[in-house]
């Protein structure tokens, strides 16, 4: 299982905003989408950010309610950590639980072509983890 697997069955979908958007709107489309991260794209469709609920949350407590007029530009995280569609389940969860992130954009080569949070890579997780002990118990049964 890799993250290519993974956004074969949740699908390729990409919420973006951009860094001129103000965190006010970008939060509006997280809440609307249901989500806790948008990726940050510039004009030119380029990662330049991620922008999370987390990030939003910092500088409300930083700025209070001015921060919600803020651009996205001034709170992303500017230092984007990707994945590569061929990464594996686990180097996926190791780079999420090392970096302590929870969204990370899959590029192939230059092309955005999904994100994975940490719930979609905990489900598959287990189920990984469901299917090789259903495939113990078939091998200890057949003696």
């Amino acid at each position: 299982m890799n993250a290519e697997a993974i956004l074969k069955g949740k699908g390729h979908e990409v919420v973006t905003v951009t860094p001129e958007d103000t965190v006010r709107e970008a939060a509006q489309i997280l809440d609307q989408r249901r989500i806790g991260a948008a990726v940050v794209t510039n004009k030119d469709g380029k990662v330049c950010g991620v922008l999370s609920e987390r990030d939003v949350a910092r500088q409300v407590a930083r700025q209070g309610a001015d921060a919600l007029q803020m651009p996205v530009s001034k709170c992303m995280t500017c230092d984007v950590i990707t994945a590569k569609p061929g990464d594996t389940v686990d180097e996926l969860l190791s780079c999420m639980t090392n970096r302590r992130i929870r969204h990370l954009p899959v590029m192939d080569d230059e092309h955005l072509v999904g994100v994975i949070s940490i719930g979609d890579v905990v489900k598959r997780k287990i189920a990984e983890t469901e299917a090789e002990a259903e495939a113990m118990k078939a091998y200890i049964s057949a003696g």
